[in-house]
């Protein structure tokens, strides 16, 4: 069950602005979930970041969601790290990346 709630989360991601779903999976017991985000994780910290990051969408863990958006931040990859942010509610960290974003449209609009 767990395996088919990964691909069926994975199946639905998107690349770029479109967002499909990231509803954690409600079929999933606590103890499934706790499960789930040690196995993430783990394999956060042993660098599979995109695995982990299906984990933490599956489960909706915001902790979890918000170390993959450090990592992707760290990458430079602002819109990815965004989304994750918002998704993790966490927005202290969403908060200056959606200034920076409304910067660079605003100075693409005075252009």
């Amino acid at each position: 069950m767990i395996k088919k709630a990964l691909e069926e989360i994975e199946a639905k991601q998107t690349v770029g602005f479109i967002k499909v779903s990231e509803k954690p999976v409600l079929a999933l017991s606590d103890e499934q979930k706790v499960m789930l985000n040690r196995r993430g994780n783990v394999l956060f910290n042993e660098g599979s970041v995109e695995d982990a990051r299906r984990i933490f969408l599956t489960t909706g863990y915001s902790d979890g969601l918000t170390r993959v958006g450090d990592a992707y931040l760290a990458k430079k990859q602002e819109l990815d790290a965004l989304k994750l942010y918002l998704l993790a509610h966490n927005q202290r960290k969403a908060g200056p990346l959606i200034e920076k974003l409304a910067q660079v449209i605003s100075n693409i609009i005075k252009n």
